[in-house]
């Protein structure tokens, strides 16, 4: 879209954490001058995976720095961290992160994720760079189970200066759809996002609600949900991909929007997404300001991560 104007060097500033930790278990691996073997690559394979990269990308990348040894093509510990680089950037596959957009406006897009996962910040995120690029954003508090949850996202809406479409707390959370999809249609909304209730596997009624949003928003507006992006914390590593697991069951996730990248130093769960969801990592939250955000590049994210 363009708008997204973060750099290689933005995403180093903010992946600080996650690089010190990599940093630090490889280099107790790959002392200088250390000789290539069956040791090394084992030792190398559990620093990986424990650094949350993947069992799957781990495996893969030991395998093929095995191949590369073997055929002389690498021969120094000292290389090992280059060729892994380049290795890694050529794993993910070419996959559209650009955000979904309807053929007319409004484009619609529905927002899900657990509770403490950041959801609403990166809603305002999302918001906030939408609306400085000229789109009229209307955003939608569906979560009204939780007076919290409403309140914030007014807080939010009213700081970036945005309109907002809320009811009461208990609220049914699809007439808050109904009602945020006439608004966009009538009002000439560019983007129209729905917050949705903080839902775990165990909650079927919150599920429930979630399906019954999506299906009012298709109902009123053609193509609608035109994006589904699931918010994860990247702060809870592997514990993100179980929570995926249970979304992808109840809507049709396309896309997800790490949040709180920059917060900590498991930062390789990108890497693991892609291995275990195989759904396109589109946003990465870099920070607590609205502006901090970015579109997930993974040459540059690689870059970020080992440089």
């Amino acid at each position: 879209m363009g708008i997204f104007t973060k750099t290689v060097q933005y995403l180093k500033e903010h992946l600080g954490k996650t690089r010190d930790r990599i940093s630090s278990s490889l280099s107790a691996v790959l002392t200088i001058g250390r000789k290539i073997d069956d040791a090394l690559l084992d030792e190398l394979e559990e620093t990986l995976i424990s650094d949350d990269i993947g069992v799957e990308t781990t495996e893969k990348l030991i395998t093929d720095l095995r191949d590369a040894y073997r055929a002389r093509k690498i021969a120094r510990s000292e290389e090992i961290i280059p060729f892994l680089k380049e290795q890694m950037k050529g794993y993910w596959p070419e996959q559209d992160r650009r955000l979904r957009t309807a053929a007319a406006p409004p484009t619609v897009i529905l927002v899900a994720g657990i509770n403490g996962s950041g959801k609403t910040t990166s809603i305002a995120k999302l918001a906030y760079i939408l609306s400085r690029n000229d789109k009229k954003v209307i955003v939608a508090a569906c979560d009204t189970f939780r007076a919290a949850a409403v309140e914030q996202l007014s807080i939010w809406a009213d700081r970036i200066g945005v309109q907002i479409v809320k009811h009461r707390m208990g609220s049914d959370p699809a007439a808050v759809a109904y009602d945020a999809c006439e608004a966009a249609v009538s009002r000439g909304a560019d983007y129209l996002i729905l917050d949705t209730a903080g839902r775990l596997h165990t909650q079927k009624h919150l599920m429930d609600q979630l399906t019954k949003i999506r299906n009012v928003a298709a109902k009123k507006i053609e193509g609608a949900p035109h994006e589904v992006l699931l918010v994860l914390d990247a702060t809870t590593g592997q514990n993100a991909i179980m929570q995926a697991k249970t979304f992808l069951e109840a809507i049709d996730v396309t896309g997800i929007f790490l949040a709180k990248l920059d917060g900590t130093a498991r930062g390789g769960i990108v890497i693991a997404i892609k291995d275990m969801l195989d759904i396109p990592v589109k946003f990465v939250g870099l920070g607590e300001k609205p502006e901090d955000i970015a579109e997930f590049d993974p040459e540059g994210f690689v870059e970020a991560l080992f440089t």
